[in-house]
């Protein structure tokens, strides 16, 4: 297939770009998302460019300079870098498609840097608040109130993402001293400790679940079912989880920097902060580069330098 005058071509590789990163890249429906509207923008940016929809024959010719207005374009419309980055990482994915179903030339858009953006670290949230949102909840509390516990103490236990955590079925947990299996970003496969405290939340948890669902005929605690049940009897959603944790976190008094994802910070920063291999933290978070998690050791140092700056004499002086 070679690159043509005919808008419908292009049309027809744009959804075929994002069905072949949903299926083969399988990446997550967000991600699929997101780079479907970078794409929509750009699509609007070109016919505004070149008073026509976007063909590829008319892409094959586009100079650096095109490329460079259309992210000057979206500074213009008041995004950070971080999403200016993110946008022209979607670009470059699809014309690396394109190229490879068409011969699409690619150097202009190659020869585009990415802006900077600003250096971001993790918000852990400290020992005590990560330890008492994974606390057990009340015994007398239904079985949501154990569920939320649970799904805090596998979190902040196993350093997991919402979307990992959720997506695991009761046939996932593993036996008593074997690991549970994650599939992670990128369909990447880790496998991570599951501690006895959190088999604890768990148990006591599905105790709950099963009182209160017995007339169900066990249907909700089957292999294939959702390990985090939401109040339908449907997978629970990370929307419903994050509420969960921000009503968790004003009764216990925390500030909104307790998050989800803070519980994993915590995990990575805890991990650190008690002697933990750099090279072991990445396999259990699960990140491809060693760059991301060295960002924890950055905190760690932040941490340490506040805490001088706090007790020492002279750091008053």
């Amino acid at each position: 297939m070679r690159p043509t005058s005919d808008p419908a071509q292009y049309r027809h590789l744009s959804k075929a770009f994002l069905r072949y990163i949903a299926a083969e890249k399988r990446y997550s429906p967000n991600t699929v998302r997101n780079y479907g509207q970078t794409l929509d923008r750009f699509d609007s940016f070109a016919m505004a460019h070149r008073g026509h929809a976007p063909t590829l024959a008319d892409l094959d010719g586009w100079k650096t300079a095109d490329f460079r207005a259309f992210l000057a374009s979206r500074r213009r419309d008041g995004v950070g870098a971080q999403t200016i980055k993110l946008d022209l990482s979607a670009l470059r994915s699809f014309f690396k498609f394109l190229s490879r179903e068409t011969g699409l030339k690619t150097a202009a858009l190659a020869a585009l840097r990415s802006p900077k953006a600003p250096k971001k670290l993790p918000r852990p949230i400290p020992m005590q608040a990560a330890t008492a949102l994974s606390g057990a909840a009340d015994p007398e509390d239904d079985w949501q109130a154990h569920r939320n516990h649970a799904l805090f103490a596998l979190l902040y236990g196993a350093g997991l993402r919402i979307s990992e955590a959720l997506s695991l079925d009761w046939g996932d947990l593993p036996k008593p001293g074997q690991p549970l299996r994650i599939l992670g970003k990128g369909g990447k496969t880790r496998e991570v400790p599951l501690l006895d405290i959190v088999r604890v939340r768990i148990g006591t948890y599905r105790d709950a679940l099963e009182d209160s669902t017995s007339d169900a005929g066990g249907a909700y605690l089957s292999g294939n079912a959702p390990l985090f049940l939401g109040a339908r009897g449907k997978r629970l959603s990370p929307a419903v989880a994050q509420r969960a944790l921000r009503l968790e976190r004003a009764a216990l008094g925390l500030d909104d920097s307790a998050t989800p994802h803070a519980l994993r910070h915590a995990f990575a920063t805890h991990l650190l902060s008690a002697g933990a291999d750099l090279r072991a933290i990445q396999e259990l978070l699960g990140h491809s580069s060693l760059t991301s998690t060295q960002r924890y050791t950055e905190v760690d140092a932040g941490r340490l330098l506040a805490a001088h700056s706090a007790a020492h004499p002279r750091a008053r002086g």
